[in-house]
């Protein structure tokens, strides 16, 4: 036996959870154990092996007898105190160990609690409220009211409005207590209604929730692409995650949901909203790098969403690999190694070799254990949208991370301003389900609209109350965005006035999927300074259409795509209109540009050109080359050297080089407008009819 042990590892030795090793230590020991990564050592110890010693022995004598349950044959005849008399051990007060429940709301009032606070005789009253209104809710006459607001010297009659402050000093006058009314949106209202707490019996113990956050490049995708033997690496622009994916992994039995989280700072809101839903945040920081920006912000989150860090420090399989150098750079924002005395659990791994990676599921699975992560499966759903976006062919696509109950296909369901019924329901594999259960990610089809990532789902009884609650949301939304809006202009004018001329930089931003767009529309906004000012005038999901150019013509706008592409329509509008459509597959090529045009700078040596277009009507495999399209130019021309983009719906699936060129069966140096050939995608098979290749060149640009 080692001279020190950790609790978790005595707890594995003696095949009890940690947790029972935990309560048993302060309990029968009167140690004061603080958590499963506490040390235990010297006296304690032998006392402890001693204790687990006699344990076995007293269980071996009487393994003739029948079997008793775990607690009976627990402690044997000889007890904690009698080892602690015989080595001496300085006497320890016992500690109370209070449960905290997860699920606590805290600043939501549901059903239940406004019942409490009707048994203790505090009636809500509103801010303002007329005389027979507040005679009602006290239980008194309307004349007994008055009478007490002539004594206050307050003549007000039976529809005259009181304020607050005199309405409690006639309840006191009553004997009775009154509180404020709490008054919610139509968003806050959906939560006060469609949920609430459930009672401690009635929660089960469910899988835990772990978030992967980290620096751009850092290997988070790649970690979770040796957890779960699926390949999301390759594709992502920049070797940045572009949205929220979610994916579940099942280790001997016990399941574990994952949440991929992007990167980049400009995904900050998206990652706040993983970081909310999370219990465990895995924080990846590569070996031969060590702590980033991204990286600080990650922990930040975490510690904000009050969630335990676990270190996985990839990369490790690198020669310029150097773990203590990463935990010494940690140790300034909090994070001290268990090995260095602290509490944060950082394991050595690599996505490359798998090296750790068993260990790092068993930590996960361990502070799990600890924090008795439960929820009642048994009632209507409630969860929160990971991501949502429209699919042309499926519609309204959301991923919904269940939290409680169990969602089941066939349920309404209501999420801000959209509603619907589950018309089917994946997994994270990809495959049809029936019913999601707490922790579990799932893909749902049939809401009415594209919903809000981070907004909360419920599960509801029927059509009428999912369309009642999410039109009541719509109009919310509506008379906020007019205020705003009304707000805004006022604003405008004064700053306008006050400061002298003020120059806009308007933008409108249209991306892949819905999160994207407040990430980046946030992004963009933070660049204002005392000169410009910038204002994301609109900002939607999917391809930059006709209006969207009408829009930026009366705006004065400009438009910046991220992962999408401009229809031919727009194209041709926004040259005729002399309107800059900027498109970018990575964010923050996208916020240096606009922050270079704010600051006088934006210069470009190269831009791009758009040589032509051509639209996929057949496609055929070759032996030995793989997908070969056949395509008919409908714009333009497309030349054998042109880069080539292939947008589906007028989002970029592919972007890269022209492989092969036929006319005919004869290679072709280029397709003319009018013309049909074949053209081959350089390593990209994925080609469908009905997608569109559009040719370009960057060309340099002399400056001015």
């Amino acid at each position: 036996m080692a001279e020190k042990i950790r609790v978790y590892q005595l707890a594995k030795e003696n095949n009890m959870s940690a947790k029972e090793m935990v309560k048993l230590l302060n309990e029968e020991f009167n140690m004061d154990i603080k958590s499963h990564m506490s040390m235990v050592s010297g006296s304690e110890l032998e006392i402890i092996n001693e204790y687990f010693e006699e344990l076995k022995e007293e269980e071996t004598k009487k393994s003739k007898k029948p079997a008793k349950t775990k607690k009976e044959t627990k402690h044997p005849k000889k007890s904690a105190e009698d080892y602690e008399e015989e080595f001496e051990i300085e006497d320890k007060p016992k500690k109370k160990r209070k449960k905290k429940n997860k699920n606590k709301k805290s600043s939501k009032v549901n059903k239940n609690q406004q019942v409490e606070k009707e048994e203790s005789g505090k009636i809500e009253i509103p801010e303002t409220v007329n005389v027979k209104t507040f005679a009602d809710r006290l239980g008194e006459s309307p004349n007994a009211v008055i009478g007490k607001l002539i004594g206050l010297g307050v003549m007000a009659g039976l529809n005259d409005q009181i304020e607050y402050d005199q309405a409690e000093l006639v309840a006191l006058d009553f004997g009775k207590e009154i509180t404020p009314e709490v008054e919610y949106d139509a968003i806050e209202e959906q939560s006060v209604e469609l949920d609430y707490e459930d009672k401690e019996e009635d929660k089960q113990v469910r899988p835990p929730v772990v978030s992967v956050m980290g620096h751009v490049d850092h290997g988070k995708t790649s970690i979770l692409d040796k957890i779960r033997s699926t390949h999301v690496t390759s594709g992502e622009a920049g070797g940045i995650t572009q949205h929220i994916g979610a994916s579940v992994v099942d280790l001997d039995g016990r399941k574990i949901s994952f949440l991929d989280t992007p990167g980049h700072e400009a995904f900050t809101e998206m990652r706040m909203r993983g970081a909310q839903s999370t219990d465990i945040a895995i924080l990846v920081v590569a070996a031969d790098d060590g702590v980033m920006p991204q990286t600080i912000e990650a922990i930040n989150h975490a510690k904000a969403a009050d969630i335990p860090i676990i270190v996985a420090i990839n990369k490790m399989d690198k020669q310029t690999a150097d773990p203590n150098r990463v935990k010494q750079e940690l140790m300034e924002y909090g994070l001290v190694s268990e090995e260095w005395g602290g509490d944060t659990i950082m394991v050595e791994v690599s996505a490359h070799t798998g090296q750790g990676i068993d260990d790092l599921l068993e930590m996960v699975l361990l502070v799990a254990e600890m924090r008795e992560l439960k929820a009642n499966p048994n009632r209507p759903a409630v969860g929160i949208i990971i991501e949502a976006q429209l699919d042309k062919s499926r519609g309204a696509v959301a991923t919904v991370l269940v939290q409680k109950g169990t969602l089941h296909t066939g349920d309404y369901v209501v999420t801000g301003s959209a509603s619907g019924r589950i018309r089917a329901m994946f997994n994270s594999l990809g495959d049809a389900i029936d019913e999601a259960t707490p922790s579990m990610p799932a893909q749902i089809l049939g809401l009415s609209d594209v919903a809000e990532a981070g907004d909360k789902i419920y599960a509801v009884e029927d059509e009428k109350v999912a369309r009642d609650f999410a039109n009541r949301a719509a109009e919310f939304k509506r008379e906020e965005h007019l205020k705003a809006k009304a707000n805004t202009n006022l604003e405008d004018m004064y700053s306008d006035i006050k400061e002298g001329e003020l120059k806009e930089l308007n933008i409108i931003v249209k991306t892949d999927v819905k999160g994207t767009v407040d990430a980046v529309s946030q992004s963009l906004t933070k660049l204002s300074n005392e000169e410009v000012k910038v204002s994301v005038i609109a900002g939607a999901v999917g391809g930059i259409t006709e209006s969207d150019v009408l829009l930026a013509q009366a705006s004065n706008a400009i438009i910046i795509g991220f992962n999408v592409r401009p229809t031919q329509g727009a194209l041709e509008r926004a040259k005729d209109n002399n309107i800059e459509i900027r498109t970018y597959s990575v964010i923050y090529e996208a916020i240096e540009d606009v922050e270079a045009a704010i600051n006088g700078m934006l210069d470009p040596e190269f831009k791009e050109e758009v040589l032509g277009r051509a639209e996929v009507r057949d496609t055929f495999k070759i032996p030995g080359a793989g997908t070969v399209a056949g395509v008919m130019v409908t714009n333009g021309s497309v030349p054998r050297r042109a880069k080539v983009r292939l947008l589906r719906d007028n989002i970029v699936v592919f972007d890269g080089d022209i492989s092969s060129m036929k006319r005919f069966k004869d290679d072709a140096k280029e397709l003319a407008q009018g013309y049909e050939g074949g053209i081959g995608l350089n390593r990209f098979n994925d080609v469908k009819v009905g997608d569109i290749m559009e040719a370009y060149e960057i060309v340099e640009k002399e400056r001015n």
